[in-house]
């Protein structure tokens, strides 16, 4: 879940907040083995990090008392990327607030050198990310929630409401969160069902992250079972829709993790697998691009479904009006 630089930095951090960490405790909190934590140890001293290690009992990992780190310093491209992340925070439908997106950029914004700042600044001006699907948007306060319960391996204990409005108790072994054709899901370990599970955010209520802890699986694939999972009965369509735009259009519509972006004569060739077809259509028609489908036929029809209550919704009175779900 982490990439190496983002292990160094939040061991940077921890050392920082905690007088001695453990090497047992740093392995859980980075998810790692005892092996890893010490290749990271070493690869800090080697840039000149005093990190020194104490042994038997109380012992483990500290910095040199009186060592403070100097501020950070953003490289253009790294500044460029920290705020194309907050400018994109909308578009991510993370329902982060305005203020806080704000506050952070100006932040960050401060510490630049004068040229970088007015790149930048022209950047945020000008910028504009549209939300796709507001309905899905989770709350950022749950997400931190839920990353935290992960982190920590706590159980979390939530309401679930079914597809068919059906609602139940959960207590939950959360694993991770995905984020997956414009809906957020929790991955983990449903101890009411005694089996891995995935849970749409939006239809989570009243959750809480439980004191007792877990011990995970560590042979489960939570990133292959996402993949497995998350489609209608286990059946992935293999979908092929080339859009009549540009390469840089299309990728600012589509994540990578979507599927593969194949430049032809007409446009760009989308090529993914997925299970609901009614929802791939509903998303594509959101990515407001000119697109053909060459397959699968069932993409076809649910494209024509949805035009069809688009039609009716349209054309129909006050007393008749159709919701489109």
């Amino acid at each position: 879940m982490y990439h190496p630089t983002t292990r160094l930095l939040t061991i940077l951090e921890l050392l920082q907040t905690y007088p001695v960490l453990s090497g047992a405790e740093l392995a859980r909190r980075l998810e790692v083995g005892a092996r890893s934590v010490r290749r990271y140890i070493l690869m800090l001293q080697d840039m000149g990090i005093p990190i020194e290690a104490t042994h038997g009992p109380g012992g483990g990992y500290q910095l040199r008392p009186g060592f403070k780190l100097p501020p950070l310093m953003f490289t253009d491209a790294e500044a460029t990327a920290i705020v194309l992340g907050l400018l994109g925070s909308s578009w991510l439908e993370l329902g982060q607030s305005a203020a806080a997106v704000e506050g952070a950029l100006a932040k960050v914004l401060r510490v630049l050198p004068l040229h970088t700042r007015e790149r930048l600044n022209a950047v945020s001006a000008h910028l504009i990310l549209s939300p796709y699907e507001q309905e899905s948007r989770p709350d950022a306060g749950l997400l931190l929630q839920l990353s935290a319960a992960i982190q920590n391996r706590q159980r979390l204990a939530f309401a679930y409401c079914s597809q068919r409005d059906e609602l139940t108790q959960r207590t939950v072994e959360p694993y991770g969160l995905v984020g997956w054709w414009g809906r957020w899901y929790l991955v983990g370990f449903c101890c009411m069902r005694q089996a891995h599970r995935l849970f749409r955010l939006d239809r989570m209520q009243q959750a809480q992250v439980l004191a007792e802890t877990f011990v995970r699986d560590e042979d489960f694939d939570a990133q292959a079972y996402v993949e497995l999972h998350l489609n209608e009965g286990g059946a992935l369509w293999q979908i092929e829709v080339e859009f009549h735009a540009s390469l840089e259009k299309v990728r600012q519509k589509i994540p990578e993790s979507f599927g593969t972006l194949i430049v032809t004569e007409a446009g760009v060739l989308f090529q993914s697998q997925y299970g609901d077809m009614d929802s791939t259509a509903r998303y594509l028609m959101g990515l407001n691009l000119p697109f053909v489908v060459h397959q699968p036929p069932e993409l076809r029809d649910a494209l024509l479904r949805l035009a069809e209550l688009m039609i009716h919704s349209a054309s129909a009175s006050e007393a008749d009006a159709v919701t489109v779900s």
